[in-house]
This record gives structure tokens, sequence and C-alpha cells, in this order.
């Protein structure tokens, strides 16, 4: 099941273990049984320091595929109720990595908001092996645990738990409970998982210390992707104070699967360049605020951040480059059934309706991508377009018109997403022509309209155009003085990554001449 590559790569991460992990095994029989003690002997030879065991007492796991994490002989917390492999073997090395006492991935003022949890918190995180989104939302859960006694987190792989996935009517990963209630759909980073707790603690979730005050920044970056990362990089090489703030690195990249325009790169994925993100930021000295958001921003000779963190700092310049996010259809119906049908992404959840009627919303490119790919696996896929015609390239097009599998109804504005209270049925829409209404009855809804900008938190604060942009001139500067942008959130064309590493370099460079010219 492990190839010798692999075994060699978590024995070069396990070498340095000081502490011994065990992952021990809830007791029982099932079919998959042996195959996951098969994996769990093969990846617990790599080291002396990694052990598993099968328990002979309940340990009260969800099955006989649930096993826990144990350091100095105490569970802490962590469990996989699964065979990890896919996307999830790395949350599952990192469990261990972490158990044993590797740094935490987590700002350090973050940590303090966990570590002061004072109630019993069960996480629950429903995934597909398949899922490229769920890992993050693992990996952000199984940190939370080990930073305190009171919280839990468990791994369900949805396609061995079937029965577990038709009670609770799911339909979409990463799916997250709480204490055995909807907690969190979609995909979700650890900046929403913290603020989902801070609606839902209050004035319980209270750090239990605090970072020392920050210095002025000569520059902050708001944003990681490679806009953002291009302009604190720039910015660290010319000698600036500089602070980048955003709710992942990579961004909207780190969801693509693969990427083959980056010039001299021929070939990558969004995993793999946001870890050379990651890497090229840490060669400078650059303060990283990882999963924290700004809330607000007040204008001034010195710029003053107000942080989801509860923090407040100042800057001299700011750059914004917090991209773009999925754009959403609007309807009723849409927001209520969330993971209960509807789905933005379709490599993720379209597992999940293997044999199911589902239809994909937009006829761009990446709507038509989503209805091919979809094609392959389910009952029947319906492509909705409200133009006359399909805006997708033409070889894409071509592709979709031959797949007997997917029909294609132009002229199509979505009314309403219909559902039974529990889950989707159906889909409302109106025929442009004849004004008409119909009722499709579908499983799924795959919403594939593209992008809107991140640029909600600067209303009134910089000029914006009827989209969404923020309008910059061809230095990057905004209406307001030393406030910059660039990357997917401006109003420069052509989104692309190659294209957003350029304007993040040249609003950085347009902010430290900006401030020679104050000094």
């Amino acid at each position: 099941m492990l190839t010798k590559d692999i075994l060699n790569a978590v024995k070069a991460y396990t070498n340095k273990m000081t502490n011994t992990v065990t992952l021990v095994l809830q007791p029982g029989e099932h079919p998959k049984r042996q195959e996951l003690e098969s994996f769990l002997q093969q990846l617990t030879s790599v080291s002396d320091n990694l052990q598993w065991r099968s328990e002979s007492f309940d340990l009260g796991l969800n099955s006989p595929l649930s096993f826990a994490i144990e350091v100095n002989g105490e569970l802490n917390g962590i469990v996989f109720s699964g065979i990890p492999g896919g996307h999830e073997f790395n949350s599952l090395i990192l469990a261990i990595l972490q158990s044993a006492g590797s740094d935490l991935k987590l700002d350090n003022h973050l940590q303090g908001l966990i570590k002061g949890v004072n109630k019993p918190l069960h996480f629950e995180v429903f995934i597909s092996l398949s899922c490229h989104n769920c890992p993050d939302v693992v990996q952000a859960l199984n940190q939370f645990a080990l930073l305190n006694p009171h919280i839990s987190s468990e791994m369900i792989d949805g396609g061995l738990y079937p029965e577990l996935i038709e009670s609770r009517n799911i339909q979409g990963v990463p799916s997250v409970y709480l204490n055995g209630e909807p907690f969190a759909n979609g995909k979700v980073d650890t900046a929403v998982l913290i603020d989902k707790l801070q609606q839902k603690l209050g004035a319980e979730l209270q750090p239990v210390a605090a970072n020392k005050e920050l210095p002025t920044q000569d520059v902050t970056v708001i944003g990681g992707g490679p806009a953002g990362v291009s302009a604190a990089i720039y910015s660290a090489r010319k000698g600036l104070k500089v602070t980048l703030i955003a709710d992942r690195i990579g961004g909207q990249v780190k969801d693509t699967v693969g990427i083959e325009n980056l010039i001299s790169v021929s070939k990558t994925t969004g995993t793999e360049l946001t870890g050379n993100l990651i890497n090229h930021l840490n060669d400078y000295e650059i303060n990283l605020r990882e999963h924290i958001r700004v809330d607000r921003i007040e204008k001034g000779t010195l710029k003053t951040l107000h942080l989801s963190s509860g923090e407040v700092l100042t800057t001299k310049t700011l750059i914004i480059a917090t991209g773009a996010k999925w754009r959403e259809l609007g309807v009723e119906g849409e927001k209520e059934n969330l993971g209960q049908g509807v789905a933005y992404c379709p490599h993720c959840d379209g597992p999940f309706f293997k044999g199911k009627d589902v239809a994909v919303i937009g006829g761009g490119n990446s709507g038509v991508e989503a209805a091919l790919d979809l094609a392959g696996m389910v009952k029947s896929v319906t492509l909705f377009e409200f133009l006359p015609e399909l805006k997708a390239d033409r070889v894409l097009v071509e592709k979709a018109e031959a797949n007997p599998n997917i029909t294609i109804i132009k002229n199509a504005k979505t009314e309403k997403v219909v559902s039974d209270g529990s889950k989707v049925t159906g889909l409302q829409y109106q025929d442009r022509v004849s004004g008409d209404s119909h009722e499709v009855a579908l499983d799924g809804i795959f919403v594939q309209i593209g992008l809107v900008p991140n640029s909600d938190f600067v209303d009134g604060l910089v000029e914006r155009n009827r989209f969404g942009e923020i309008i910059i001139d061809e230095k990057g500067q905004t209406s307001e003085p030393g406030i910059f942008a660039c990357g997917d959130v401006t109003t420069v064309p052509y989104k692309q990554i190659v294209i957003a590493m350029g304007e993040g370099s040249k609003a950085s460079l347009s902010a430290f001449d900006y401030l020679l010219r104050a000094a």
C-alpha cells in the first residue's frame, strides 16, 4: 500500500522524533480491517519511536477502522476513522510529528485563543480522500486538539461510513460537526474555523496570553497569494519592516490542481507552488500572521489595522492583495443547502454524486471542465448557461457537446435551488427567451460562475468599480495615499498567476518609493 519512496520520506521526517507515538486501533472486525492493519504495520516500521497496537478493550471510537494517537501513555484527542491515504496521508504524518513535539503551524496569538477554551469540544470532519481542501481543516482541528485537552478531533472517511453519511445527509466535504451538530461546510480554512468558534463561544474564547506589541511596520501586506507573497518578498529585500497577514498562504492557487502557464516552470500544482511560496517567504525576515483577517482599517499618516484576533497593528504603507473567491448564485436555497447538494468543487464533492443527476451552473471554461469531469462519475450532467452560447474555449465546448452524458441548456436564468428541507431535489430556472419557468429534478448543483474580488472590508476606504475591484493606477496606487493594491482584487485585467506576481512586486516598489519621498 505504501511505496518504498513514501516510506523513505516518512523515515526522514520521523528520524528526529524523541517522543514515542503509538497509533491505537479500536478492536473489532471489518472487511477493511486487514488493509488498515497492513497500512499501520508498514507506516510504523520506519521508526522505533513510531508504534501501533490493537487495543483489547473498547476505546469508544466509531468502528474497527478507527485509531487514536497516544503519547506518553495518554490519548491526545486525535482520531482517524478510515485509512488516511490520498490527500489525508499528510494529515496523519503531521499529526504524528506534532504529537511528538514538532512546532505547530498556528499563529501564537491564535494558539492562545485555543488554549483558553474551557469546555469540551468534539469535532468530526467528514472527508473524501480525493478532496484537496479537506486536509487543511483536518490539520487545523488536530492542532486545536494538541493545544487543549478539552478539544478532540476525528477525521472520518465518508466513503467508508455510508450509513453515517446517509443519516446526516452529507453531500459535500469537508463537513464539520461540533459536539454532534453541524458547524462548517465546504471550503473553510483555519481563519473561518476560529471565527465560527468566536461566534459560538463569545466571551468564553479568550487568549491565555497576548502577543508582544509589534513596532510600527514600514509595509503591511494583506493577502497570501502570488501577489501578496511577491509584494512581501520585494519589500523585505529592501530592508523594510514587513508584516504579511493572510487567511492562508497560497490563496486560490492552493486549490488549483494543475498549473502549466507559470513561465519557466513547465508543470506544477497548486500545492507545490504554495510550498515554494512559503519556502521563499521563510528566506526573509517577514512577520507572518497566517489564519488571521483584517476586519477594519483606519486612514491616516499611519494606517491602523484591526485584526480578527483582536489585535491592532499600525503601518506606514499598506498593500492589499486579497485576491478573489468563488462567485455565488445569490438565489433562494443556495446557502441553505451548502454541503447538502450545493457545491463549488466538482473534484472534491463529485464522488458523493456517483450514479446521481447533477447540474453545473456556468458555461465558461471552469463550468464546462466541471461538466466533463463529472460526466464520468455521475448518472447525468445538465449544464446551464445564462447567455445564448457557452463562453468556454471551443475545444471544451465541442467535447461537452459530443458527450452523451451532458445536456446543455442555454438562455437559462437560475431562480431557485429546490430542496426537501434536508437535501437538494432540483433546480428552478427561467427560459430567458420564452419567460417560462421550469424545474429539473436533481441531486446536486455545482456552481461555476467565476470569481468575485475579496474587497468588502475596504468599502469606504479606497475607490472600487462596480464589480468590487479596487481601482489602481499604473503603479498600483489606490485612491488613498500610502495604500496600494495588486493581483486579482484590482482592476488589472487578465487574472493570471504570473501577472499577479508581477503586480505584487510593482506595488512593493511603489510603496518603497512612497516611503522614500515621505521621509
